[in-house]
């Protein structure tokens, strides 16, 4: 097998970087062309999140690092230069994998000092992009929580989280779980441009109704906002009530926010695509990385009454309605749900 025959002692030109997170090697293979996996041996699977007073969780664990969604907003992509990679091309294509990570959680979650906090997956890159359909980190870190009585919560883009909703759905039996679902873009065409390597729209919003379905709560994060691009209220009224429709449990919305050398990427791409743009864009973040006050405060009043129209503002929704039967003369057509 392909994935066999690359071994430690094969020079496969590693940037030094990565020996800090104790690579054992280097992967490449035509199922996902263009893309390297760095497997690696962590140290530590638990994160204690810094300065997390405006979080609901202070802990979280992170399988991976850098992101096949290769989304060009992504707020991550600086952490990628620890390891002497850049934030663009690198964090799209030099995934560094924790194979051991599971292994690690549980031994970390067994210390007596461990208070079982929430611990939150998939808040720095998701926990369900395409890596994770061949490594397959995300059942052992799930029964580690689970089995530890730990609380957590799942925020992905990714539509193999499918896969474990009945190893979720039993989790949920132990432990409070969150599951949310990232989807700021409904513009098909703008999707593939500014979010490349992720599911289409439609293909999250049936994972919204898969999740329902499974008879967990889903709560949708439609962030960031992109001044000029998905800001509108003709937008965001035909994403949320698409959101609604899917059954989703309740939003947050917020907008864009530009921080370290993702500010860089992100807009060399709006050069590209829409170089009209590039001069407001540098007006509205011309302090730094977050929009000034009186575009937030815009956004939340075109926001608030949309969120209440499609009654989105309810910690509690009924699960989709199952189509009727068809009559017993026509043939029946699959649904979502079977």
């Amino acid at each position: 097998m392909r994935w066999a025959s690359q071994s430690v002692a094969i020079d496969d030109g590693a940037l030094p970087g990565l020996q800090r997170v104790g690579l054992v090697r280097s992967v490449r293979t035509p199922q996902f062309d263009g893309i390297t996996f760095h497997e690696v041996l962590c140290k530590s699977a638990l994160n204690k999140v810094p300065n997390a007073a405006m979080l609901p969780f202070r802990y979280t664990v992170n399988g991976y690092r850098g992101c096949s969604h290769a989304c060009r907003y992504c707020f991550a992509r600086p952490t990628h230069e620890y390891l002497d990679l850049d934030c663009g091309t690198d964090f799209d294509t030099q995934v560094v994998v924790k194979v051991n990570v599971a292994d690690v959680l549980r031994r970390e979650l067994r210390r007596p000092s461990w208070t079982r906090e929430t611990v939150a997956l998939g808040t720095n890159t998701d926990p369900y992009q395409r890596a994770e359909g061949r490594y397959a980190l995300m059942p052992d870190i799930i029964r580690a929580l689970a089995d530890s009585h730990t609380p957590f919560s799942i925020l992905t883009k990714g539509t193999l989280l499918r896969r474990d909703l009945p190893l979720i759905r039993d989790a949920a039996q132990q432990v409070p779980v969150s599951v949310a679902v990232s989807l700021a873009v409904g513009d098909a065409d703008l999707h593939r441009s500014v979010e490349p390597g992720t599911p289409t729209p439609e293909a999250r919003l049936a994972l919204i109704s898969s999740i329902r379905e499974a008879g967990l709560d889903c709560h949708v994060m439609v962030a960031p906002v992109l001044p000029y691009l998905t800001d509108s209220t003709d937008h965001l009224d035909d994403l949320l009530g698409r959101i609604a429709a899917a059954g989703a449990t309740g939003v947050t919305v917020f907008a864009l926010h530009l921080r370290g050398s993702t500010r860089g990427w992100f807009m060399n791409w709006l050069a590209r695509t829409h170089p009209q743009l590039v001069t407001p864009y540098r007006q509205l973040y011309r302090r730094g990385a977050y929009l000034p006050a009186c575009y937030r405060e815009e956004l939340q009043d075109r926001v608030v009454p949309l969120i209440a129209k499609h009654r989105l503002n309810r910690r509690e929704r009924p699960l989709p309605a199952r189509p009727r039967a068809a009559e017993p003369a026509e043939p029946v057509q699959p649904s979502l749900f079977d």
